[in-house]
């Protein structure tokens, strides 16, 4: 391989695994609520573009840096999926599955147009609170945003990861996605493992929105319908109720997409994630870390 190749390479990996980082994140959240009550919570993505906005705000009026602004759109985004939980989802807990299914769409349709009614629907500049610095490190371009994006990203999934494994409430959460029954008669209370785990994942959602701002310099109310369906098949790849599989499957997605973009096949990135989708459901239908349950009828 060529010197020349070989930095490619390495530049585009680099590009993949900061923009992964930001899937990986988001399809946390998408694995643990349905781990729990197997539901799909399609609002999930604008949970993000919520943390992206509150960011946005936050840096702009009331000039927070960076942490702040992250741990605080980290609440906004925990309050806001508790919120949903509670008024839209928690009430068709023992409704049809399609119902729960078809409120998540509706939910994430009302938080979209509420935004852009409120907000207006015109992109905007996310302020940059880090000063861009770029690092030539055997030829490859990594710039501090990146680098940033990268260790906060994979900081935030290993404490999630000893959340869920050390902690009681983790133990709490992993007897509920067992067998919820069970869990309940040993003196788990249901609901309010089930609102830790949404806020938990959604507090994972506002973050991504802050990194994504600093990233692509722009937000808009319709930024979290795409990267909240990719983060959805980065679930699907990893094994949907896998927390490690979901972090792969970000970071999987993420790389492909770079991939796709680097030989010129921009338009056709998206393609290619839904491409990966079928594939993977075809050959591995429980994904790569997921596990085949037969379901009883």
């Amino acid at each position: 391989m060529e010197a020349s190749t070989l930095q490619t390479f390495f530049q585009q990996l680099i590009n993949g695994l900061s923009l992964g980082s930001i899937y990986a994140l988001l399809a946390l959240g998408y694995t643990m609520v349905y781990g729990i009550i197997k539901l799909i919570n399609f609002a999930h993505g604008d949970i993000y573009m919520l943390g992206a906005f509150w960011g946005y705000y936050v840096i702009n009026f009331w000039h927070f840096n960076f942490l702040f602004a992250l741990l605080s759109a980290m609440l906004v985004g925990a309050v806001a999926g508790v919120i949903i939980e509670y008024f839209a989802y928690r009430p068709l807990r023992h409704a049809p599955r399609i119902t729960a299914l078809i409120t998540a769409i509706g939910v994430s349709f009302l938080l979209e147009n509420g935004m852009s009614y409120l907000y207006g629907s015109t992109p905007r500049d996310f302020p940059q609170i880090i000063e861009p610095v770029n690092y030539h490190v055997f030829g490859v371009l990594i710039s501090n945003i990146q680098i940033l994006i990268l260790v906060t990203a994979c900081l935030l999934m290993v404490i999630l990861q000893v959340i869920i494994k050390k902690t009681k409430m983790g133990k709490a959460m992993r007897a509920v996605s067992v067998d919820p029954d069970a869990a309940e008669l040993v003196g788990i209370n249901l609901n309010r493992t089930i609102s830790f785990t949404f806020a938990l994942g959604s507090s994972m959602a506002g973050a991504a929105g802050v990194l994504i701002g600093l990233y692509y310099n722009s937000i808009d109310p319709l930024m979290g319908m795409t990267p909240g369906i990719k983060a959805f098949v980065a679930a699907v790849v990893g094994g949907i109720g896998s927390v490690p599989g979901a972090s792969i499957g970000g970071f999987l997605i993420g790389l492909l997409e770079t991939l796709v973009q680097s030989v010129g096949l921009s338009a056709y990135k998206d393609a290619a994630v839904y491409f990966v989708l079928i594939v993977i459901l075809l050959v591995l239908p429980a994904g790569i870390f997921g596990k085949n349950i037969k379901e009883k009828v």
